[in-house]
């Protein structure tokens, strides 16, 4: 119990929160450089979800209907049987988004002889006409093998629920959400992250759900750190934890700013490096709270601010407002911009998209359905 534990060392925690940090930062930068080649893609399989200033403004709501939903359900069910249930969600969702993450890495180290064969699952209904793609999934068999590896951490995961494999996972999420989740402007940026910002907040000290949901959820959707690494190995138990929503929300937001970045063809990444400092500070400074008062912070709290306010600053200087709030992400790749036209399961973390999202990712170069843009 959490009572039994020996409390944190200075050092270990500091381990903790530096490892913490760092993590948050990886998929986000990573995230963002591969958003950039994603919405040049004219592949219809890799063209990224975009969210749209509707979408933006109704997703804190269905969020907190899915947040109390989770709640009552652990209240009124056995924990046991919700959690085998998500570790085996998780579980397929986590080898595919592991597995599109590792994809283009692992391409480097085959041998240029590797024999590389296509394959392809076709599901259709009906016949003539009115035949209807339901599953197009292309694959060869260098995905076959990035599959097979990812399935070695998907099984750890699943036997041992072991905190790095859980880290894996949840570095993939996140990384597959800043990549393929697309804010279309600067107001839809700034609409998500505000309404997630009351969220978190309302949810976090307002109520005991969010704290409730998140200690009671056996699933990757958070990444952990041990503070007593330092003092029992690989088989820590006192974690320091941040919420994969506290990566994805600000991580799609500094992805645009790559983008717009780009689109003044002025070589410079200066919205993005500012998002990205900006984000570091957020961060540094839930941490330091959460220190100082010894309870849980909504980190977005801290992040939203900073992330919104420091571009904004440097936009204010440059005079370049206008053209912040007038360059439209998906401009980029119509006519063939796919619309978030539903909104995934949000669980315990604020706006957990990174997770929930990955019903996209079954394959890097699945075909989907175009939908019309709803530009």
């Amino acid at each position: 119990s959490a009572a039994a534990r020996a409390p944190a060392t200075a050092e270990g925690m500091a381990l903790a929160y530096g490892s913490l940090v760092l993590m948050a930062l990886l998929p986000i930068f990573f995230g963002a450089l591969r958003s950039v080649s994603c919405a040049k893609s004219k592949n219809s399989s890799e063209m990224p979800e975009t969210i749209t200033s509707r979408d933006a403004a109704r997703f804190p709501i269905v969020a907190s209907c899915t947040l109390l939903g989770l709640y009552l359900f652990f209240k009124i069910f056995s924990q046991e049987y919700i959690n085998l249930l998500l570790s085996m969600y998780f579980f397929v969702l986590g080898i595919l988004a592991l597995s599109h993450t590792i994809s283009p890495m692992m391409n480097r180290f085959f041998p240029a002889n590797f024999p590389n064969k296509q394959y392809q699952l076709l599901f259709t209904q009906g016949s003539g006409e009115t035949k209807e793609e339901i599953v197009n999934y292309e694959f060869d068999t260098k995905d076959l093998v990035c599959l097979a590896m990812s399935s070695v951490v998907g099984v750890w995961y699943l036997l041992r629920k072991h905190w790095i494999a859980n880290n894996l996972f949840g570095l993939a999420f996140s990384l597959n959400g800043v990549e393929l989740l697309h804010l279309n402007n600067v107001s839809t940026g700034c609409i998500l992250l505000g309404g997630l910002f009351i969220y978190d907040v309302f949810w976090v000290f307002g109520t005991n759900v969010m704290v409730t949901v998140a200690k009671s959820f056996e699933a990757p959707i958070k990444l952990v750190f041990p503070q007593d690494l330092l003092e029992k190995g690989l088989e820590a138990d006192n974690f320091a934890m941040l919420g994969l929503g506290d990566i994805v929300i600000p991580g799609i937001f500094i992805a645009l700013l790559l983008r717009f970045d780009i689109s003044l063809k002025k070589n410079t990444h200066t919205y993005f490096y500012t998002s990205f400092v900006a984000y570091i500070f957020g961060l540094g400074l839930t941490i330091f709270i959460m220190h100082i008062f010894k309870h849980a912070q909504p980190a977005l709290l801290y992040l939203v601010p900073a992330c919104i306010g420091f571009p904004l600053l440097v936009a204010l200087a440059k005079g370049e407002v206008t053209e912040m709030f007038s360059y439209e992400s998906s401009a980029e790749i119509l006519p063939h911009t796919p619309r978030l036209t539903h909104f995934p399961t949000v669980s315990g973390s604020p706006a957990s998209l990174a997770d929930s999202m990955q019903q996209k990712l079954s394959c890097p170069r699945r075909r989907r359905q175009q939908s019309p843009s709803a530009l």
